[in-house]
């Protein structure tokens, strides 16, 4: 059983997992424990896909205005990460989305997902999208966003098609 439990304007949250509590909150991409982990992003990207379909960002981009960035722990313990990039006035994608390896499969990576889907309608967003890897090795991630009502779709934004990128997208006009 999940439980959501919300702060100030969203700035932090927490979820409860079986005996675990983990806190989402906004962070520095910078900070050592979370470089390292968009680091080993950004490497498995581009062993994963050609270089032209790498859309990842850096720490740099990640830090450029119209990006909100989370992290969510287990105590000090960094279990992943994502972001949230302002499209349009209505158009938000999700970004770096990324749980650290020996934390995948125990929920972090859900909850991070559902905490950028509340955000991104909290913020009046009425689409939010993203796009992901063709691999499969990108699987779990591609079910993880249809489980939480993502749909296959076109490139949007600057995009193009590409046989290495699925795009996919969510209608929060839809979402409770």
């Amino acid at each position: 059983m999940h439980r959501y439990q919300s702060g100030l304007a969203m700035k932090a949250c927490q979820w409860r997992r079986r005996d675990r509590i983990m806190k989402i909150a906004i962070d520095d991409p910078a900070k050592p424990d979370v470089y390292a982990l968009l680091q080993e992003h950004l490497k498995s990207m581009f062993a994963l896909s050609p270089p032209e379909s790498v859309h990842a960002l850096d720490v740099s981009a990640l830090k450029q205005d119209g990006i909100s960035f989370w992290t969510i722990r287990d105590g000090s313990q960094l279990l992943g990460c994502g972001a949230l990039k302002t499209l349009s006035a209505e158009h938000g994608e999700i970004k770096s989305m990324r749980t650290a390896t020996n934390y995948r499969r125990r929920g972090a990576g859900r909850a991070l997902l559902l905490h950028i889907i509340h955000e991104a309608k909290s913020s009046g967003f009425i689409r939010l999208s993203l796009e992901t890897g063709t691999a499969q090795s990108f699987i779990p991630a591609q079910r993880l966003y249809a489980s939480a009502g993502f749909l296959a779709c076109g490139p949007f934004g600057d995009y193009k098609v590409d046989p290495h990128s699925l795009f996919m997208t969510l209608d929060l006009s839809l979402y409770s």
